[in-house]
């Protein structure tokens, strides 16, 4: 039988239930951690840094991208066309592979992973929101939000049962037996977000999740994932807009394949700017 690719996580304080005792627990490690990572097209004077990082003053060569995230962290990453901000969420999301460098996800290397590794990592270890929500024609949203269940090998009374309760999470109790051309676009993009939450994953990487969405579902989703968050789960979301970027407590901003700020706008532990907007702490400013 294959070895569990990944080490057991302790839980974090305050969750129910507890960590079974013994050698084998760990403290939690970050969900990313990313050291020297390059991603380079073509070769000599044609070479492209899609990802290059800061340059050595001494020798002028790229030293490559540093980046840690902690879990229970909201981070999102900015930058304009060309500032290699797809080319960090393709390797994030090991979709893609860089030319060097270290990427562990959850403690986990995946630079020495093989193709059937990486399908399980993403699997059960990446929640994907995509701009166009890539939903299935015809297809119920229940149906869509147990796909990556059944592809986990999970039986069928539990994937309805897991399946129920991520659509209930994002508020669609009463649509689970609809299919796309049945939802608006918000309620597409949640069913999507449902999708991405099933397998309990250990981040939600979403990529321009509000880019389809008018303003009214665009607060929806933002208020949803807001709340994701704020419940412990660790978000990186890929924007473009500063009014999308708010939500995080943490932007990165990419120019020319390196990160040339990063600014914390609320701590990793408790809820991101927008809720606390929402919700101000009793007895806080006024």
């Amino acid at each position: 039988m294959t070895p569990p690719l990944w080490p057991r996580r302790t839980r974090p304080e305050g969750s129910s239930g507890a960590a079974d005792p013994g050698p084998g627990d760990r403290p939690v490690p970050p969900v990313i951690e990313v050291r020297s990572l390059l991603k380079t097209y073509g070769q000599g004077d044609a070479a492209v840094h899609a990802l290059g990082g800061p340059a050595d003053p001494a020798t002028g060569r790229r030293l490559g991208v540093d980046l840690t995230i902690e879990q229970g962290d909201f981070v999102a990453v900015m930058g304009s066309s060309g500032s290699g901000k797809s080319t960090l969420m393709n390797i994030l999301g090991c979709l893609d592979v860089p030319t060097s460098g270290r990427y562990l996800l959850d403690g986990i290397d995946v630079g020495g992973l093989d193709e059937h590794q990486l399908s399980l990592v993403r699997n059960r270890k990446i929640g994907f929101v995509f701009q166009s929500f890539n939903l299935v024609p015809r297809t119920t949203a229940l149906a869509q939000v147990e796909l990556p269940l059944a592809y986990a090998g999970v039986k069928s009374a539990e994937r309805r049962r897991r399946a129920e309760a991520a659509l209930t999470l994002v508020g669609l109790a009463e649509r689970m037996h609809h299919r796309p051309n049945e939802l608006s676009g918000g309620q597409q993009q949640r069913v999507a977000v449902a999708r991405a939450l099933v397998t309990a994953p250990a981040m939600l990487l979403a990529d321009e999740p509000t880019g389809n969405l008018d303003s009214h579902s665009t607060e929806e989703v933002l208020a949803l994932v807001d709340r994701l968050n704020a419940s412990g789960r660790t978000v990186v979301l890929i924007t473009h807009e500063d009014e999308v970027a708010r939500h995080a407590k943490r932007v990165l901003r990419l120019v020319d394949g390196r990160i040339v700020e990063d600014v914390r706008q609320a701590p990793v532990a408790g809820p991101p700017p927008a809720a606390r907007e929402r919700h101000p702490v009793a007895g806080g400013a006024r």
